[in-house]
């Protein structure tokens, strides 16, 4: 891929963070520029070498962007994406790396000022880890990276954030927004929620007798509370058939159990061991 001359970040946190380590380990842009509310945030994306300027101002460091990637929480990427557009270069392409991606692209596919276009994407990649410290290089080499295209999408557009996410190591795929939220909602948004709700059964009293599997099963519950809300609110009807899919499987497995349905009991346990060995290590 063709270098660029200045990518603007706006959020660099962990995703945000990643991307700017693996564009200049790279060498895909000459400048990073680093957006965020708090310096003390940016001082840190300096110091690991995410970006090579910071600024707390948006429209200043959009201004000379060839490139923008919104990474701020879920609920914030619409109002930042149309902020953006105000102050980048004329037909500057924008995208996001947001979990959620229905009501993100119906608010700004083909309704940007200036000429400006956003195309949505989502990497999936990252942890219950935040902030740029914890920033990877290799975060996203060999993970999926999810583009949602729309009628409206040119055909540049789409070649260029589907170069700029494979050459920063990950696997592109396309899909409808509405397909990838239905998706996400049972592969990435249940499975929080679930071990959000396992790590709140646990009464304190028993923290000390927990082993690996208790903090394995919940390591997701780590995650941060404000984050997780607005992606359980922003894709609500998709995570509410998710957890009622789950909520019928552990009825099925209630009633095995008691029942003393050995058959039944074996078979549920066999069917999730069976799925957990094909997602692999």
């Amino acid at each position: 891929m063709k270098a660029f001359r200045t990518v603007a970040i706006v959020g660099v946190g962990l995703i945000g963070g990643s991307i700017g380590l693996a564009l200049r380990k790279r060498g895909l842009a000459e400048k990073v520029i680093g957006i965020g509310r708090r310096q003390i945030s940016l001082r840190s994306a300096r110091r690991v070498g995410a970006v090579t300027n910071t600024t707390i101002e948006l429209a200043k460091g959009v201004v000379e962007a060839d490139l923008v990637v919104v990474c701020t929480p879920v609920g914030r990427i619409v109002e930042h994406v149309r902020n953006v557009a105000q102050f980048c270069p004329e037909g500057t392409l924008i995208t996001d790396a947001g979990s959620t991606k229905q009501s993100i692209v119906d608010a700004l596919d083909d309704q940007l000022p200036r000429g400006c276009r956003f195309l949505g994407s989502h990497p999936l990649a990252g942890g219950e880890r935040a902030g740029p410290t914890h920033a990877d290089a290799e975060l996203f080499e060999g993970r999926v990276a999810i583009l949602t295209p729309t009628k409206n999408t040119r055909a540049e557009d789409f070649d260029l954030l589907e170069d700029f996410w494979s050459s920063l190591g990950s696997v592109v795929i396309q899909m409808p927004a509405s397909e990838h939220d239905h998706a996400l909602a049972v592969t990435s948004h249940l499975p929080h929620a679930a071990a959000a709700a396992l790590a709140a059964t646990v009464p304190e009293v028993y923290f000390r007798l927990t082993g690996t599997g208790m903090r394995d099963t919940t390591r997701l519950a780590a995650g941060d509370p404000e984050l997780w809300k607005q992606i359980f609110l922003l894709n609500r009807e998709n995570v509410l058939t998710a957890l009622q899919q789950y909520q019928a499987n552990l009825l099925s497995l209630d009633d095995a159990i008691r029942d003393g349905d050995e058959t039944e009991l074996k078979r549920l346990l066999t069917i999730g061991k069976k799925n957990r060995d094909a997602l692999g290590s």
